[in-house]
This record gives C-alpha cells, structure tokens and sequence, in this order.
C-alpha cells in the first residue's frame, strides 16, 4: 500500500502520485461547488452571498487545520524514508493527542466567537445572519476535519495518494445527498449546507481510520508507542505549527480583502462566492502538485538523496506551467456557462463579474503553481518557517489591495488581490529553495 518515492524517474512518480490526488482534490471542491450551486438556485443570491462572506475567515481556520496536519506528516514521511518504523509510529502516536487537543480548543473558541468575527469583517447586514448559521456549523465540525486531514496526511505519507480519494468521492455523494435532503426537505436553510459538509467530511474522516487501521499494518501503534513524548510533540510543532499559521497568515489578508469585497454590496460578495468556487475548483491541480512535492520531498530527504530533489522540482514545474495554459482557456470560453450555474441568467452584472474575476486570476495561474510547488517542497524537506514568510508576503498584498485597490477600483480590484499576493510570495520562495537546498547540503556534509 505504500510508494517510495526515493527510486525511479521523478516525473513518472510525481504524475503517479499526484493524479489521484487531483481527483480528491476535484472531489473535495467538486461538493464545496454543489453546496454553493444548490444554495444558490434553492435559496437565492443573499444566501449565495452569506455563505460566501465566510469563505475567508473559514480558510482562516479551517486552512490551520489542514496546515497543522500537513506539517505532522513530514516527520512521518521522514521516519518512512529512512526505514525507521518504530519511530514512525511514535511519531504517529504523538500526532494523534496533539491533533485530539489541538480539534477541543479550536471548537470551543470558533464557536464562542464566530459571530464577532462577521461583524468586525463588516459583513452586510442582509446576510450576517445567515453568514453566522453556517459558519457556526463548519466550526462545530473541526473534529472532522482534523481527523481526515490528519489520518489522509499519514497516508500520503507512506506513499499511498490513492485511498483519500476513494473515500473524498463516497463523502462527495454523501454531500450532494443531504445538501439537497436537508435543504430541500427540511428547509434548513444555509445551516443545512453547513451540515452536510461536516457530516460527509466525518464520513470520509471516519472510513480512512478505518482502513488504515486494517490495511497498514506497520502502523500499527504498540502499547509502549502510545506514550506521549515532549520531544516529538515539539518537533512535531516545529513542522505543523507553523505550517497551520502559514495558512492562516495568508487568510488574514483573504479575511482583509473579503472585507473591502463586504463594503460594495451583497451583489459584489455573490460575484466574489461564485468565483471563488469556480477558481479553487480550477486550482485544485496545483494543490494536488503541492502535496505530492511535500512527500516527494520528505522522503528524499529522509533517504538522504538531496539531488532528486531539483529533478523534482523541474518536473513538476513543467506541469505546472501546461496546466496554467489551459486553465485560461477555460476561463475565456466558458468563464460565462460556468457562472451561469450558480445563479439566474437575468442576474447580468454579477454574472460579468464572476468572469472578470476568473480571467484576471487565471492570467496569473504559473505563479500560484510555483506558490503551491515550491511552497510544499520547502516544508517537506523540513523547514517549515519559511512557509508562514512566504504566507506574509500573500497576506501584505492582499491587505494593500484591500485598503488601496478595492475603494479606487471597486470590484476589479478585489480581482486582483490574489494574483500580487501570488507574486509577491514567489519573490521570496524561489530564492528560499535555493537557500535552504544549500543548507541541506552543508547538512548532510556535517559543515553547518
């Protein structure tokens, strides 16, 4: 069940590993897609607008989740490449409390002060209402999202990109199920959306445990492993924490730029929602480049094969940049169809934003490929800190396009918040990968 991505051709192992992670990801945005179509058909375009208002301080949080998780796997990785399994699974072991500590505080705080936080974001009062019932919910549900991301993470980990994936499609059926049961049949609103988001994501959660548990037996945690150690809960820290704050970090500006989007009107935040959606759907390539480039190098790492880590790198960059080409093609001849699913056809100028939107960004996709890239391959080779600079970078320029861009240009320029934040992050991770592949290297010569 496991990959060792230490031998054999870098661009063959790169496409083996990242196209099931491409169909998780598509999966994954595919049902975040469904909830915002059905509650945009079914519910109208406030409701469209109020789940969209959280989008940016849902990544803030949610986003740590998934960075915390991500960066608990890399010793893992390591431990893996390097053949040390009784470390591996120590490793394992400690990710589990932490990640068990780490879900309790984060629920109680986010759902004691959601609703500050829409307010403070000046979320329009036509929609805080319907804003704070769902975000509530997708607060309640971190546990959840912990558990996937955490027993997901240790899987692709060990090499395996493929079984996430299958249970991201069960859970995606699952979503699209109760999104129209609950919303439909029961009326529940946006708060229906909210739940059946939290509860797929469980399912998913819940059934990769479970495989894992009866599937890879090298993983399975002896008694005497269970115990919980400082050491490893620090450098455990040292790689997750920091990851997590580089998600959050970068959101702050997301959270920022929401709220310029915020002071031009509901019709402005359902253009932003649908685009988004649409957007991160079209991204989910580089996400799943990312992630094979974090295992990638966590496990050449771990080997300590330090030159397939630049052939990597090469090969995916290549990918990256063919992707980028046909992600503008998609938005140029069906930027409009695309938009038309989330709303009535009669809606004309929201429609003329959300392709407007989705063409600026699109421009600029061979920077975020080498965000994404560059990004994760740093963090797998062990340095996560330079991720949460990189994360600065996004969150400056999102802010200045937010106070500076947003009251000159209006719409246009929340369009063009993401695409300088990507940038400006690349200006500093590619001389970062040449530093710290330069330390690597005094490293493993025992000069640093």
């Amino acid at each position: 069940m496991t990959k060792d991505m230490t031998k054999g051709a870098p661009m063959k192992l790169i496409l083996g590993f990242s196209v099931p992670l491409l169909f998780g990801f598509l999966f994954q945005q595919f049902y975040n897609l469904v909830d915002t179509v059905i509650v945009g058909k079914f519910l109208g375009v406030n409701d469209l607008a109020a789940v969209g208002s959280t989008g940016s301080v849902n990544f803030l949080v949610i986003g740590f989740c998934m960075g915390v998780c991500t960066g608990f796997s890399i010793p893992i990785s390591h431990k893996f490449g390097a053949g040390d399994y009784a470390g591996m699974r120590k490793y394992l072991a400690n990710c589990l409390w932490l990640c068990l500590g780490f879900a309790v505080v984060m629920t109680v705080l986010t759902t004691i002060f959601c609703r500050d936080i829409l307010v403070l974001m000046q979320t329009p009062e036509d929609i805080v209402d319907g804003a704070y019932q769902y975000i509530w919910v997708i607060f309640l549900g971190i546990p959840t999202t912990y558990l996937y991301n955490m027993v997901s993470g240790v899987i692709r980990a060990l090499g395996d990109s493929k079984t996430p994936v299958i249970f991201l499609v069960l859970s995606s059926f699952v979503n699209i199920v109760l999104d129209l049961f609950f919303i439909i049949n029961l009326n529940m609103g946006v708060a229906g959306a909210a739940w059946a988001t939290v509860i797929a994501q469980g399912v998913s959660g819940v059934s990769c445990l479970l495989f894992m548990i009866k599937k890879f037996e090298l993983l399975h945690i002896q008694k005497e492993e269970w115990a919980p150690d400082s050491h490893m809960m620090r450098v455990l820290c040292g790689m997750g924490i920091p990851m997590g704050l580089q998600y959050s970090i970068t959101a702050i500006g997301s959270v920022v730029l929401q709220a310029a989007a915020n002071t031009l009107g509901s019709a402005a935040v359902a253009a932003m929602t649908a685009a988004g959606r649409i957007g991160s759907f079209l991204a989910c390539p580089f996400d799943a480049m990312g992630s094979t480039m974090a295992t990638y190098g966590g496990q050449n790492v771990g080997a300590g094969k330090l030159e397939r880590i630049g052939k990597g790198l090469r090969a995916c960059v290549m990918l990256g940049a063919g992707y980028s080409v046909i992600a503008v093609l998609i938005s140029i001849f069906l930027g409009r169809p695309l938009a038309i699913l989330f709303m009535d056809g009669s809606e004309t100028a929201i429609i003329d934003n959300v392709r407007l939107y989705l063409l600026i960004n699109t421009v600029f996709y061979f920077p975020l490929a080498l965000v994404n890239i560059v990004r994760f391959l740093i963090q797998g080779m062990g340095f996560p800190k330079f991720a949460i600079l990189a994360g600065v970078f996004e969150m400056v320029a999102r802010t200045l396009a937010g106070f500076l861009l947003v009251p000159v240009l209006g719409f246009l320029g929340v369009c063009l918040g993401s695409p300088i934040a990507w940038v400006m992050a690349d200006v500093f991770l590619i001389p970062a990968y040449f530093h710290v592949s330069g330390r690597l290297k005094k490293r493993m010569a025992g000069t640093d």
